[in-house]
This record gives C-alpha cells, sequence and structure tokens, in this order.
C-alpha cells in the first residue's frame, strides 16, 4: 500500500520510528532560501515552498506568494528538492565492501554472483529497507534499483515511505537458476509492471544486466516489452575497457553500434556507466534519446574509467548521477557523487570549469529525473511531487555567503549529506532532525548484519 501524505507537526521534537497519522493535505514551508534544482541554478532567498495533496502548487520568493490559509512550517535553512540517486542496487548494502580491490569481471564471477545466488527475498527486502533510510537521510527521496526479487524491493520502498523505481534485472548467473530462464525472468518482469502501473511511488522497468551478459534476442524482447508498456529500460553498457570484446569482435560494431542495429534503442531507456564510449558512440545516444546514470565513485573505486561526461552534455544526452551498489561504492551519499562529477570532469578536460558547481547539483536533482524520463519529481516546481529536504546552513561549511550562486557552490564544495536534517516524500516527512521516522533503524542495521553473516557463511 502505497503511504498516505502523514505530516509530522511542526516545533516539536520528532521520535524515531514514530510518524504522525495526521494528514496534511496542505502546507506553506518557509525557509531562508529555495534552491530549485534546475539547471539555471535558481535560488529564492527569503522564500515559500506550498504544498497540497502531495504536490507542489507554488514556489518562490515569500513576498510573492499568494494568500494561503495552510498551516505555515518554518525552516531555518534551505531547502532543495530531494536528490533522485539513477543508478543503483542498494539492496547489496548486505555485501558491503566485499571482494575489495577486485576488477570488476572477477568481483562479479568470484564474489558477487555466487552469494547472490544465495539470496532470498527476504534478504533482499530487510536489505532494502535499510538502505532506503540510509538514503532517505541523505535526502535522497528517489533511486532507480536494479536487483534481484524485484516485488521485494517495492514492498521495502513502501515500508519506508521512499520513492523508486525498480527495475526487474535480466541476467542468467551460475547459482540463479532458481530464478528462472531468461525468457521466464522477462515474463516476470513484464506482468509485475502491470500490477504496480497506478502506484505512485513506484515504478517498475526491466532490467537486462548487460548485453555481454544478456543474449541479443532476450534484449530485443526486453526493448519491445518496455515500449510497448512505456516503462524505462535499464542496461549497464561500456563499464569497463573490453568487457564484450567477444561480442563486438562477432558483430565488427561496438555495444552502443550493436544495439541501435538490432533495434534495441528507441524507447525510454537508460545506460549505467558509458565509461569507455567513442564519439560515434555519444552520437548515437544524442540520436536515440539514451539517457546517461554516471557513477564516478564506483567506476573509480573499481579502476573502470572516467565517463566522458562533458562530451555526452556537449551533445544534449540526457545525465544523471548514481551510487551504483554499497558493495562498490561503499555507500549510497549522492553528495559524493556530485563533488567528485565535477572534480573529474575537470581533470579529465584540464580545465576548472569544465562543470560548474550548477551544473553537478542539476546532475543529481532535475538531470538525472530527465535522463530517467520522469518530469514530475527532481525540481521544485509546480505540479512535481514534493519531495524535498531541509539543509542545515548554520555551519562553517556555508560560511560566507555574499551571493545566491554562493549557495549552490557550497552545497557542492563543502557541504555534504551530513547538513540534511530533514526529508519529504509527497508532502509526506521521512526524515526529522537526521532520523528516519519509518524505520527503526537499529533493529533494521541488527537484521541485516544477521543476514549478511549467514549468506557469507553459507
Amino acid at each position: 500500500m502505497a503511504p498516505q501524505n502523514a505530516q509530522i507537526g511542526a516545533g516539536g521534537g520528532h521520535a524515531a520510528g514514530k510518524v504522525s497519522t495526521t494528514i496534511a493535505t496542505s502546507r506553506r514551508y518557509r525557509a531562508g532560501a529555495v534552491v530549485l534544482g534546475d539547471r539555471a541554478g535558481t535560488v529564492h532567498r527569503d522564500a515559500a515552498l506550498d504544498v497540497d495533496d502531495g504536490r507542489i502548487t507554488w514556489v518562490g520568493p515569500a513576498a510573492d506568494a499568494p494568500p494561503s490559509d495552510a498551516p505555515e512550517t518554518r525552516l531555518p535553512g534551505l531547502i532543495s528538492p530531494g536528490l533522485v540517486n539513477a543508478h543503483c542496487h542498494s539492496p547489496m548494502t548486505l555485501f558491503r565492501g566485499i571482494g575489495e580491490g577486485l576488477p570488476l569481471n572477477r568481483w562479479l564471477s568470484e564474489v558477487m554472483w555466487p552469494r547472490e545466488g544465495r539470496l532470498a527475498a527476504d534478504d533482499v527486502r530487510a536489505a532494502m529497507r535499510l538502505a532506503s533510510a540510509e538514503m532517505l537521510r541523505h535526502g535522497i527521496t528517489t533511486s532507480v534499483e536494479m536487483y534481484i526479487y524485484a516485488p521485494a524491493v517495492v514492498d521495502a520502498v513502501h515500508e519506508t515511505g521512499a520513492r523508486a523505481m525498480v527495475m526487474a534485472p535480466l541476467l542468467a548467473a551460475p547459482g540463479w537458476e532458481h530464478l528462472g530462464t531468461l525468457d521466464e525472468q522477462l515474463e516476470r518482469a513484464t506482468r509485475h509492471a502491470e500490477r504496480v502501473l497506478d502506484d505512485p511511488y513506484v515504478e517498475v522497468g526491466i532490467g537486462p544486466h548487460a548485453a555481454y551478459t544478456v543474449p541479443l534476442d532476450i534484449l530485443v524482447k526486453a526493448a519491445e516489452a518496455t515500449r510497448e508498456h512505456g516503462m524505462l529500460l535499464h542496461i549497464h553498457v561500456a563499464e569497463t575497457q573490453g568487457e564484450a570484446a567477444e561480442l563486438e569482435r562477432e558483430h565488427g560494431a561496438s555495444v552502443p553500434r550493436i544495439m541501435a542495429d538490432h533495434g534495441i534503442l528507441g524507447g525510454r531507456m537508460l545506460a549505467a556507466h558509458c565509461v569507455w564510449m567513442s564519439d560515434a558512440d555519444l552520437d548515437l545516444w544524442a540520436e536515440y534519446g539514451v539517457g546517461v546514470a554516471h557513477c564516478p565513485q564506483s567506476n573509480a573505486k573499481l579502476a573502470a574509467g572516467i565517463a566522458p561526461l562533458v562530451g555526452m552534455l556537449e551533445r544534449g544526452i540526457q545525465v544523471g548521477l548514481g551510487t551504483d551498489g554499497p558493495a562498490s561504492n561503499n555507500n549510497l551519499d549522492l553528495w559524493e557523487e556530485i563533488r567528485l562529477a565535477a572534480q573529474l570532469a575537470r581533470l579529465l578536460s584540464s580545465d576548472a570549469g569544465a562543470l560548474s558547481a550548477t551544473d553537478a547539483f542539476w546532475l543529481a536533482t532535475g538531470g538525472s529525473a530527465a535522463a530517467v524520463g520522469r518530469d514530475d519529481i527532481g525540481l521544485l516546481e509546480p505540479g512535481r511531487w514534493a519531495d524535498f529536504c531541509h539543509i542545515d546552513t548554520d555551519d562553517v561549511a556555508f560560511i560566507p555567503v555574499e551571493s545566491d550562486a554562493d549557495l549552490l557552490t557550497h552545497l557542492v564544495w563543502s557541504a555534504g549529506s551530513q547538513h540534511v536534517r530533514d526529508t519529504w516524500v509527497a508532502g509526506r516527512q521521512v526524515v526529522a532532525d537526521g532520523v528516519c521516522l519509518t524505520v527503526d533503524e537499529p533493529a533494521a542495521r541488527a537484521e541485516v548484519r544477521e543476514r549478511a553473516a549467514r549468506l557469507a557463511q553459507a
């Protein structure tokens, strides 16, 4: 069941794990500043945000706000859009840090896939519950998940009150035989997507692992299914150099070209990583409107390489930021990705102005929303969901502020997840004073710790 728009009352303390049952159909939030999350870097000082029935109805300078009888909540800091994590495998919190130091191919085949083959749905549900709480405390209100037992991921998201795009994965790996054939996995994913069609908090898509692990005929079927049902197709592409060498030799072309030639491109598609892309590959992405989930921290940790972010943006490719999984990152902190994306883009181009702070922040908000094909999240503007967070600006990280631009600069270069105080999803407060209200985190940590130990010993 989708969570209701419950609202924590203003002005009092908040008990961990206890959410007010008062329904707030309308409320005004006042803050020292509001950052819209658009690419222009719009900031309103002494601002107001109006919410009604889970949606934003007005945002801007408080002096220009329309008359309202709605209750008012005053927030001393800054209001930001909820961040959108464009690519992650969050239940991997069960495997945080395992296989340290291995390259991707060995990390997957020797460490991850054998353990994941032992997973049960309850393991995934417990891990996703804990990971979702972690993200909400970081101000991440939406995540794009690719993991086995997609219904368990959905269940956990419903418990926490977060928003998610859940990609039912397609992969045949040793120990995964109990998940069925790839055709059976695809059929199951399509049925699941149809069951949650009207869910306001969860969208289900299809997530074939990669072109070098999933046969092309299955990729074609997945692409056809997503186009037929308007779903997102999410796939790993060019994460490491040479990963698809055999496939590319067979077809005499790059993976993006192969996908285009087989009719796989053309619908809503999000490609993760895209590190080893030629100019011709990037031109194909731009031609077919393929979105990219850029995961700089995971790529750096696994020594996969640095994605050509500037080249993507110059071509008009929609790019969002993702953390990847906590087993290869090793956290779900998108604020770190914002900073590293800007640093690596500047380093790769030897240009200190290659990616501005405004663009870097936009990649995690409006940029991520556009990359996954969603126009109802990622920005603070009327009509979108009221997914937002309150950031504490009474900190040395925000000193000095001499102009509006300084607020965005400080958000990117000196602030971080530790400054997120409160989070709302569809107007419902899910984090207060740094505490997740929807999850008993001590109990959730204990459960995941126990399950992780069992999986390690099996």
